[in-house]
């Protein structure tokens, strides 16, 4: 394999961790403040932005002027917007970020108002993605959701006033959740037309509420048939109503895929900052301290060690698996040269091998350029994507990573 040379960092994630509520699914690193705004919760939030700006304050640059910018969470959309205006003016005085920049706030329904929107826009942010997940008020209780489905309507409305980019997510396989249930969320989600749409499937996580309460495939969940058809369908409908499935999860109108998100799959460098992010810098995966206490005696350390982080590289069998986990997320797949010029081409032949079975199944898919030379190798839609988790295992299990 060619020695790995870093791409240079113009993208950061940025973690608010402050929820209402914590969901039955989430194991998210967050910090509960319930839905009474006080003095106590603002100064919590103040502390927090103090010690994030630091941390920003005290990385190396490693890069030119951030092209995207992603706050997520938690519910950044509780976050006071002077306070987004505090973190994004120290982003801008470190790394400084171009005027073409997508800065993308994650929001919920009932956390945030016309007006909240508009000032967000004023401050740089340009796109917005809205965690719905469900259309049933039944399914948004039993999941721990903090909405229901009229803060979903007033929350549309508002979006679509302020004339903002924005996304909206669903989650499938939730418990009691019929294809029914799942066909209703997928047809008002088309009728209200946002530029993208994320479909999550559920996954039970061990320490979550859910994952303490229900076994993967066992009722009330969904069977692993049902929940296939789900995939199937949403595949289905989203692409029949305009929207390009170019990521596992993700539908885009022409124009709006999610352009922080593809620094991710195409295994890119980025930058993060806040308790429980996970930045990918010098070819170095960092994940910070999950608490706040933690997290702001971390930053003490990293300020006083100048902004190194103490953990290895990644070895380059260990980046080639990450390239093909992340990269097979995408629909357009791989590039043969990419895989060849990064790895070299006795791994190239021996990926070739190993997918050979499900090249004949044909859950995977090779492109060639008109003279006939390979371009992509890919999984096919729905299918590979839907069963991208056996073809991956093979990879894993077979794959030299000496090579």
């Amino acid at each position: 394999m060619n020695e790995f040379l870093s791409d240079p960092v113009t993208s950061a994630y940025i973690h608010l961790p402050f929820c209402i509520q914590r969901c039955f699914y989430c194991d998210f690193a967050i910090s509960v403040v319930g839905d009474r705004p006080s003095d106590g919760i603002r100064l919590r939030m103040e502390e927090y932005v103090q010690w994030l700006c630091r941390e920003i304050t005290a990385t190396p640059i490693l890069g030119g002027e951030l092209e995207t910018v992603f706050f997520g969470g938690g519910t950044p959309s509780l976050l006071p917007a002077d306070l987004l205006e505090k973190i994004l003016g120290a982003m801008r005085k470190k790394f400084g970020v171009c005027s073409s920049a997508e800065i993308s706030l994650e929001i919920d329904p009932g956390t945030f108002s016309l007006e909240q929107l508009i000032w967000y826009k004023n401050i740089g942010i340009n796109r917005v993605s809205l965690g719905v997940q469900a259309f049933q008020d039944c399914l948004l209780q039993n999941s721990g959701r903090s909405h229901a489905v009229i803060d979903i309507e007033s929350a549309c409305d508002h979006i679509q006033q302020s004339v903002i980019t924005w996304s909206l997510d669903l989650i499938s396989g939730l418990p009691h959740q019929t294809l029914d249930d799942w066909q209703d969320s997928l047809e008002k989600a088309i009728a209200l037309q946002p530029h993208h749409i994320s479909s999550y499937d559920l996954v039970v996580e061990p320490q979550t509420p859910f994952g303490k309460q229900y076994e993967p495939g066992e009722k009330p969940l969904p069977s692993d048939q049902h929940t296939a058809a789900m995939y199937r369908l949403a595949s289905q409908m989203l692409r029949d109503a305009g929207y390009d499935h170019y990521e596992i999860s993700n539908y885009a109108q022409p124009g709006y895929q999610c352009r922080h998100n593809r620094v991710y799959w195409e295994n890119r460098p980025y930058y993060a900052f806040g308790m429980g992010a996970a930045s990918f810098t010098n070819n170095q995966r960092f994940s910070r301290p999950r608490t706040r206490r933690e997290y702001y005696t971390w930053v003490e350390q990293y300020e006083q060690s100048q902004g190194k982080l103490d953990v290895e590289p990644l070895d380059p069998g260990d980046r080639l698996l990450e390239t093909l986990m992340l990269g097979f997320r995408l629909t357009k797949g791989l590039s043969f040269s990419h895989l060849t010029a990064e790895f070299g081409q006795s791994a190239v032949n021996q990926i070739l091998k190993i997918l050979q079975p499900f090249i004949d199944k044909k859950w995977v898919v090779i492109s060639n350029n008109k003279d006939g030379d390979r371009q992509t190798i890919a999984l096919t839609d729905p299918e590979g994507l839907l069963f991208s988790n056996t073809i991956l295992s093979k990879l894993f299990q077979h794959l030299d990573p000496d090579l």
